[in-house]
Parts: structure tokens; sequence; C-alpha cells
């Protein structure tokens, strides 16, 4: 997964965060909301290249893969966070 992949799966979560909290005024709840959601987005994301290469049987590259799950996961999160502080 690439840096603009990551952008887009926390801009994603700010989105979210709007939705479930009914609001776009900066509030801490509706930041950790759009930092969970970034993060679920991006793990989520980057997680079905790990589920979908050991489905084909190429543990080599599922191995490969796994790794980047967690630090893409919690760029997003940043992301995610820093964009529901703007309006």
């Amino acid at each position: 997964m690439t840096i603009d992949k990551a952008f887009a799966a926390g801009i994603a979560g700010d989105k979210v965060s709007r939705t479930i909290t009914g609001t776009d005024e900066v509030s801490a709840g509706r930041t950790t909301v759009a930092a969970g959601a970034g993060a679920a987005i991006g793990a989520a994301a980057t997680g079905g290249l790990a589920l979908g290469a050991s489905a084909v049987g190429a543990t080599a590259l599922a191995a490969a893969a796994a790794p980047v799950v967690i630090p893409v996961a919690v760029f997003s999160a940043i992301v995610g966070g820093i964009s529901s502080l703007f309006e």
C-alpha cells in the first residue's frame, strides 16, 4: 500500500466520523472517531492484501505484507485525526 492510499484511508476516516457524529464541528469525540475509523480502513485495505495472498497460496507474499498493516493503520489514524481538526 502506498502513502497516497494511506492518506485516502485517513481522509475516509474523517468522512466517516462526520457521518457517525452527525456534525462537522471540531471536537475531541469526532477526532477519536476519525482516528479509529482511519486506522480500521487502512488496516482493512492492507489486511485484504495479506489475506488474499494467503488464500491464493502465496505464503511468502502474505508474510511480507503482514508487517505493513500496523504502520499503515497508524499512519491512516494520524491522518484521520489531523484532518478532523479542520472543517
